[in-house]
């Protein structure tokens, strides 16, 4: 009898686990999806600029300093939040945040006031 509610219950586990899981509401999911893609644009032209060498400084540190972080604040991490909450947090997000921003702060000999 344990037998077969043990293989009932893994099964049932199984079926339930390799199901893909519907979106609560696709409009939100979509809408979530084009924040993410279009912040996405958005911070790759800014690092493109970051690692330009013709870039002028005043833009470097206006994107490092204002730009960048506000765009990934605001934009990038909540709409990442919303697709994929189980594989990162909010803590992790900033973290990288903070990596990119004090990579370009040294490489750049950028301080923000």
């Amino acid at each position: 009898m344990k037998k077969i509610t043990l293989t009932t219950l893994l099964l049932t586990l199984i079926f339930t686990g390799c199901q893909k899981q519907q979106a609560e509401n696709p409009t939100e999911n979509r809408t979530a999806k084009t924040q993410f893609e279009k912040s996405d644009v958005i911070i790759g032209n800014y690092l493109d600029r970051l690692d330009n060498p013709n870039t002028p400084k005043a833009e470097q540190i206006n994107i490092i300093c204002k730009d960048y972080p506000a765009e990934y604040k605001n934009h990038y991490m909540p709409a990442l939040l919303q697709l994929q909450p189980h594989d990162y947090t909010e803590t992790k997000l900033l973290n990288d945040l903070d990596m990119a921003v004090n990579y370009y702060k040294e490489k750049l000999n950028i301080s923000c006031s």
